[in-house]
């Protein structure tokens, strides 16, 4: 009965973006030292500790987490899987808004953190596949991610340079 209870777990699509965003706290802690603290956890996402608890009785509740009250928290297999998927799609999208788009890193971190609750596994597969495809360099050598970005510099120049510009008053 445990393992049927992971498997629906697993395949519960109903996370709000913020349980995600404790589930991918909690793997990241987890990555470091096996396990996670409410505390790291309320620092990592400036959260409150009363905030952090209540998540993660919901999270426990759906089978994604082990956790009691001022212990270790661990990640369950179906939370394991769970919190996977959320990390790859934080990584694809920040991945396709730094090395494609060309946007600051910082900018793209955070441009990821909000689209990756969305966007489904569809579109992420299709968002990598696009990925591998720009940045990889043809046997001419042309990049079009590379080009992308000095169009959009050329294009910023040229719209901050030119004269007689209205306003919009």
């Amino acid at each position: 009965m445990k393992k049927a209870k992971q498997k629906v777990a697993a395949k519960n699509s109903d996370l709000s973006a913020s349980l995600e965003d404790y589930l991918e706290a909690i793997f990241n802690l987890a990555d470091q030292a096996n396990h996670a603290h409410s505390k790291d956890i309320a620092a990592t996402l400036d959260v409150s500790k009363a905030s952090v608890t209540g998540a993660l009785q919901v999270l426990k509740e759906k089978g994604l987490i082990n956790y009691r009250p001022y212990g270790s928290i661990t990640l369950t297999k179906a939370g394991q899987a769970a919190a996977a998927e959320v990390v790859k799609k934080h990584n694809v999208l920040k991945s396709f808004f730094a090395k494609v788009l060309g946007v600051k890193k910082d900018i793209a971190q955070q441009a990821a953190c909000r689209a990756e609750h969305i966007l489904g596994p569809e579109v992420i597969a299709r968002l990598l596949a696009f990925i591998d495809f720009v940045t990889q360099e043809n046997k001419d050598g042309y990049d079009l991610a590379d080009k992308f970005k000095g169009f959009c510099k050329k294009r910023a120049r040229k719209s901050y340079s030119q004269p007689g510009r209205k306003s919009g008053k």
